[in-house]
């Protein structure tokens, strides 16, 4: 470790994000990223941040990839307006996934513009790596809500990325398919999408194999299918060989990492049994590329498990390692932490339906795949 340069390292975090609230019995709690945030302070990780609160997207931004009439719809709807909106909210696929709660727009903004924000600090060059525990909300679609997001942050940042990198390769750790984001790009070769994720009767029921991309995005879409049960053994036989030819064959200057910890053992929508250094291993993996680099969130619905894995996943991001296992620090949200007050998540005894054999079989066809695509394809980048 001593022997790599020091990365300048930029975290946003807005205060207000965990005041917001999707309802009662929703999975989605904004909360934990102010779990995640106390957490990265009380182990004094701050000394090695720059700590930044973003300025708030703004509808115009979001409209670089969002419909005007879908933002509209964002900003004028409240839960007291709601059923003036009713055709409005079939169009937009608003309602059980997606509520409509207090400060909605408000919290969109909150979360693309930290994401914003990282992107143009990564384009002027001044910081290495940007991290937005708020951002990552990677289902949200041109003119749609979908699977608890609204804005795809996500897509607003990489869009940003394009005005200075002729390549960004986009990488998904989500137990979901990052459909919203694939979709997006799936008809470029400027943006390259991996995607590990559970398929097979699962949310968004997207990302099959060969699903490569159309037109000049043809093999510019990497997904790769898990079965349940996933450890971290499994994980990272295939995790690693393919980032590392993505990055070798596609050769970006930039990465976004969308860090969902919804595919952590326990988690509470999820299916698959990485322990909280299996995870962290894949930052770890994306980190030693040294490229400029933006940190996302993303799901995760074990609220106490998510922090633990953002907050250690923060300090694999600085360099240090907040030795898995040792007590959790004292701080105001103890209660959540017990009854062991560690930070760990363990894998569960659940069975691993991904044999050896299946993938390897995937892994050996998504490389094929990537040998497909002209070596580092030429860019013309278009005068804005």
């Amino acid at each position: 470790m001593s022997g790599e340069p020091k990365k300048r390292i930029s975290y946003f975090y807005d205060a207000n994000i965990g005041h917001y609230h999707y309802g009662p019995g929703h999975p989605m709690k904004p909360h934990r990223i102010r779990l995640t945030h106390t957490l990265c302070m009380n182990y004094g990780l701050y000394n090695k941040l720059d700590v930044y609160r973003a300025r708030p997207g703004t509808r115009e931004e979001m409209m670089q990839f969002h419909t005007e009439e879908y933002i509209d719809f964002l900003q004028r709807v409240t839960p007291e307006t709601v059923d003036q909106f009713v055709k409005e909210q079939v169009k937009f696929n608003v309602g059980d996934d997606c509520p409509v709660f207090d400060g909605l727009f408000e919290y969109c903004t909150i979360s693309s513009g930290g994401s914003l924000e990282s992107a143009a600090r990564l384009n002027r060059n001044l910081s290495d790596i940007c991290i937005n525990w708020s951002g990552g909300l990677h289902h949200a679609k041109k003119s749609e809500a979908s699977g608890f997001c609204y804005v795809n942050d996500i897509v607003l940042a990489i869009i940003e990325l394009l005005r200075y990198h002729p390549r960004v390769v986009y990488i998904d750790i989500d137990v979901h398919h990052g459909d919203g984001v694939e979709e997006a790009f799936y008809a470029t070769d400027r943006v390259m999408t991996v995607s590990f994720h559970k398929y097979g009767e699962y949310f968004p029921g997207t990302g099959e194999l060969r699903d490569i991309g159309v037109g000049k995005g043809k093999y510019y879409a990497v997904n790769f299918p898990l079965r349940d049960g996933i450890d971290d053994e499994s994980y990272q036989s295939v995790f690693e060989p393919v980032v590392k030819h993505v990055i070798d064959w596609y050769q970006p200057s930039a990465i976004v990492l969308q860090c969902g910890a919804d595919s952590l053992s326990g988690d509470k929508l999820g299916c698959f049994n990485l322990s909280l250094k299996g995870h962290a291993n894949c930052v770890k993996f994306v980190k030693s590329f040294n490229l400029p680099t933006l940190v996302l969130g993303g799901g995760g619905y074990t609220v106490r498990n998510v922090s633990r894995a953002w907050a250690y996943e923060t300090g694999i991001v600085v360099g240090q390692d907040l030795a898995e296992g040792k007590d959790i620090p004292p701080n105001e949200y103890m209660e959540y932490f017990g009854p062991d007050y560690k930070l760990e998540v363990k894998p569960s005894n659940m069975q691993n339906f991904n044999t050896r054999e299946y993938l390897e079989k995937i892994k050996v066809q998504v490389i094929e795949n990537l040998s497909r695509t002209k070596f580092a394809p030429s860019v013309q980048m278009q005068g804005k």
